[in-house]
């Protein structure tokens, strides 16, 4: 059985922001766990990123950070990466490709998650 579960944890940089620049930026620290019971490898990524004038963008691409992990049963895989946005509060979800040692292919979704300047969201 293929069981990947996603974790995220987004993160404000004010220090690589420029507000007056409608440049908001944000780091989010994913970890992959595999609850299943077979092996699976992380093959690509597709992100649906919004902002929060409703503008979406999406990003899709080979592995994540250059690397396409073998996650084992009971194993994860941490990474982080990031995101400029225009606007203070923005949303993030998508899905990993995943293929398991039995060649099946599955994805593996990602949950929304919310980008925000502390303060923005009450």
């Amino acid at each position: 059985m293929n069981r990947i579960v996603v974790e995220v944890t987004p993160e404000y940089l004010p220090g690589q922001s420029e507000p007056d620049n409608n440049k908001f930026t944000f780091a989010y620290h994913i970890a992959i766990r595999n609850l299943g019971d077979t092996p699976a490898q992380l093959i690509s990524r597709h992100w649906v990123i919004t902002d929060g004038n409703a503008k979406v963008k999406e990003v899709q691409g080979p592995g994540v950070v250059g690397e396409k992990p073998l996650i084992a049963p009971g194993q994860s895989f941490r990474y982080s990466s990031g995101v400029v946005l225009d606007t203070e509060v923005g949303t993030m979800e998508g899905s990993y490709q995943m293929v398991s040692d039995h060649g099946e292919t599955f994805d593996a979704q990602i949950p929304a998650f919310l980008l925000s300047v502390p303060g923005r969201v009450h």
